[in-house]
């Protein structure tokens, strides 16, 4: 399958997008999905451009904004296998909001959130995500806040299903990325992502032996208990299917696309008139 673009990506050398873009890739082919039943949209941020390294469908939007995009492009041609993709300050900060409601919508598609701790594209401020104490140009006596916890939202917001990464782990990454996509609702995937420039604290080592696999772990995801437990575990940080379940999509209730997608149905014999007449 031909996912290679004729540009190369121009991220920093040892950046974890990379380690990201190829999990993505990789699940992407592991499935055998064909490139034009694939959209991935993607947010403001380093990660923004990871779109134009995939030769699918893919669109960027403003910032913060990634999901409400990527909800519409699903209800509009649920056809498609829609991937957004987000860093934590465009998803966890302009975009919160929306992220809580996509969770508690549960639209079958997949998110994936870069989070590296940091603002790495407009140098180094401090992010949602950020320890407390983070050092930055933003916080230069530490930030005094506390990190957000992006699976224990996801998990109070309705989110179906629940996981994380690590970008130095690319295989283990692509897993959950596949068994995300293949999981029908929506899908949160946050990806624990070194920026070797702006954040000297959260480094490749740093997770290495601060993070374990659920794995083998006796873990159940299918507990949505064990899960919020799981959720608030840290220092060392887990990796796997936090929670799994099966519920509802927002379009089982849509009559207006039970049959057919919307991009497919005709629109040629709409009478908008009495519409208008209305709102003159």
């Amino acid at each position: 399958m031909m996912l290679e673009t004729k540009t190369n990506p121009t991220w920093c050398p040892g950046c974890g997008n990379y380690g990201i873009l190829g999990a993505l890739k990789g699940a992407i082919t592991e499935l055998g999905l064909a490139p034009h039943n694939v959209l991935i949209v993607a947010g403001v941020g380093c990660h923004g451009h990871e779109p134009q390294w995939v030769n699918t469908y893919g669109f960027q939007t403003i910032h913060g904004r990634t999901l409400p995009l990527a909800q519409a492009a699903k209800l509009a041609n649920h056809e498609l296998t829609v991937i957004a993709v987000a860093g934590d300050g465009d998803c966890l900060d302009e975009g919160m909001s929306h992220f809580i409601h996509a969770c508690r919508r549960n639209i079958d598609m997949t998110l994936l959130v870069h989070n590296n701790g940091v603002f790495g594209l407009t140098t180094g401020q401090t992010s949602p995500t950020s320890g407390k104490g983070f050092v930055s140009k933003s916080t230069p006596f530490g930030s005094p806040e506390p990190p957000v916890n992006s699976l224990a939202l996801a998990l109070e917001a309705g989110a179906s299903f629940v996981s994380r990464g690590f970008a130095g782990d690319p295989k283990h990454l692509q897993e959950l990325v596949v068994k995300a996509i293949k999981h029908r609702g929506f899908s949160l995937v946050e990806i624990f992502q070194p920026c070797v420039v702006w954040n000297k604290v959260n480094t490749y080592d740093f997770w290495r032996q601060n993070t374990y696999k659920l794995e083998g772990a006796g873990h159940n995801p299918s507990s949505r208990e064990a899960a919020w437990r799981k959720s608030h575990e840290k220092e060392p940080w887990p990796l796997g299917v936090v929670y799994q379940t099966t519920t509802q999509m927002l379009t089982d209730h849509l009559p207006q696309i039970a049959k057919q997608t919307l991009v497919k149905q005709p629109i040629g014999k709409i009478d908008i008139t009495p519409l208008l007449e209305e709102y003159s």
